[in-house]
């Protein structure tokens, strides 16, 4: 057989693969159907996605995954899948914070999906507002990044609202150069979020040293800008440049190659245990010496992991503080059950924020 039939043989082969592929896809969107009829008969306000449901499936397919494509690839393609099915029982509405272009708006498409109605928001407490109003079932709000720390904002906004954390998402950010120029030597101001600008500023040094640089309220806006000002450019990502129509100048100009930027999911629902769990609480301690110490020794006699703590003004009097912290586990584990509750009754302002898978790709 020469090259030409053996190439034809496969391309047969595949269409037929196709074909088999297309007609399982239907038969599982047809039971996604069924799943909802019967919960709908059940319980007419039954809430169909369960994170912790989502969190489970896509880590058996990374592990029974025997390649060539890589673990990470073929969960995205089931999770496309899900995403479609999820919409016949149940459309999600998720706000984030906007507007359109975001890298929260990428997070929110790489964990529902893109068969998902995505709601743009002008500010972090308006993304939980949306949420808590109910015109939104989930909210996406950035919570820290990689090289430039926490986002203050999401944690101040958790103090006094009734949302809880049923989920997470980490982002790799790589910062492209976007205009409508065809020439670096063409540009002669940057657009872009002061945290994208302290990012690449190496990268600006070398390349553009004499460019102005605009700090503006999102890498978006910045792309927005670049796409009505002559000789400007703007730092964004990929997807703010196909919104914008804009051309790549550089790619990746971001100082730090593993920048990354953890998000969270916001809903009126904790996630129910799926095996691999993280827990976020907030509490206040008496201001005396060891304080802080005894609130986490729990932790410790317990046997459970911390795997972040922060600090943040808690506006009730001078340096007194709330501490935000992130530890392994569910809180429906014996063990973490039982520091919990130590530390509630030794605490003098005390909230699990959620319990939530940890974020599968």
């Amino acid at each position: 057989m020469n090259d030409d039939a053996k190439l034809s043989a496969i391309r047969n082969r595949i269409d037929e693969i196709d074909l088999q592929l297309q007609q399982l896809i239907s038969e599982r969107a047809g039971a996604a159907q069924e799943v909802a009829r019967i919960k709908l008969k059940e319980d007419p306000q039954t809430e169909f996605y369960r994170p912790e449901r989502e969190a489970e499936v896509l880590r058996r397919i990374k592990e029974r995954n025997q390649g060539p494509l890589q673990d990470e690839e073929v969960a995205r393609l089931f999770r496309e899948i899900m995403s479609a099915c999820l919409a016949l029982e149940q459309p999600l509405s998720i706000a984030f914070l906007g507007p359109d272009g975001t890298y929260t708006q990428e997070a929110v498409l790489k964990h529902f999906g893109h068969s998902v109605h995505t709601e743009a928001m002008g500010s972090i407490p308006d993304t939980f507002r949306e949420v808590e109003a109910g015109a939104c079932q989930y909210g996406v709000v950035p919570v820290e990044n990689s090289t430039e720390g926490v986002i203050t904002h999401t944690l101040d906004t958790f103090v006094n609202s009734p949302l809880r954390i049923c989920g997470e998402v980490s982002l790799p950010i790589n910062h492209q150069l976007l205009s409508r120029e065809t020439s670096i030597a063409q540009i002669k101001v940057v657009y872009t979020h002061a945290q994208s600008l302290a990012q690449c500023r190496g990268w600006l040094d070398q390349h553009l040293p004499h460019v102005e640089r605009v700090a503006v309220g999102s890498n978006a806006e910045a792309a927005r800008l670049a796409t009505e000002i002559a000789n400007a450019a703007a730092i964004a990502g990929e997807a703010a440049a196909e919104i914008y129509q804009l051309g790549l100048l550089a790619s990746n100009i971001e100082d730090e190659p593993g920048n990354t930027t953890r998000f969270l999911v916001i809903g009126k629902q904790d996630s129910a245990f799926s095996g691999d769990d993280k827990t976020s609480i907030m509490f206040s301690t008496h201001n005396k010496a060891g304080g802080l110490h005894t609130m986490l020794t729990p932790f410790a006699e317990h046997n459970i992991s911390m795997t972040r703590i922060e600090s943040r003004p808690s506006r009730r009097g001078r340096w007194d503080y709330l501490f935000f912290v992130d530890v392994e586990g569910h809180r429906s584990d014996d063990n973490l059950a039982a520091a919990l509750s130590e530390i509630e009754q030794a605490a003098t302002q005390f909230k699990v924020l959620g319990s939530y898978p940890k974020a599968v790709i």
